[in-house]
């Protein structure tokens, strides 16, 4: 038997008290405050390198790889800086000539 006019009893609509209130604001400022805590740190980290191009020699007439490592890196071998010097320009032999615009190593 169905019984009619009687309507389906719904829950109580939620309601927070002073201190569940007190709770949830402070979770959202403590989220918003990590979320600018990041983003700062993030900014500040990217201006603390500048940029800077790779430094670039133009080869002149008489020169040799040889001698252009051991002048741009005169505390190393130029045996160490060879390669570098070779992958940074795409060079498979040694051969290079004058004009050309190498990067060098920073």
């Amino acid at each position: 038997m169905v019984a009619t006019g009687v309507r389906p009893s719904r829950p109580a609509p939620l309601r927070l008290t002073r201190r569940g209130r007190a709770v949830v604001l402070g979770f959202f400022i403590l989220m918003a405050s990590l979320a600018s805590a990041v983003l700062w740190t993030t900014a500040s980290r990217a201006d603390d390198t500048p940029y800077r191009p790779a430094p670039t020699v133009v080869v002149q007439p008489g020169d040799t790889l040889w001698s252009i490592a051991a002048r741009v890196a005169p505390g190393r071998s130029p045996q160490d800086v060879l390669p570098e010097i070779r992958r940074l320009n795409g060079i498979r032999g040694t051969g290079i000539y004058a004009g050309q615009t190498l990067t060098l190593p920073r």
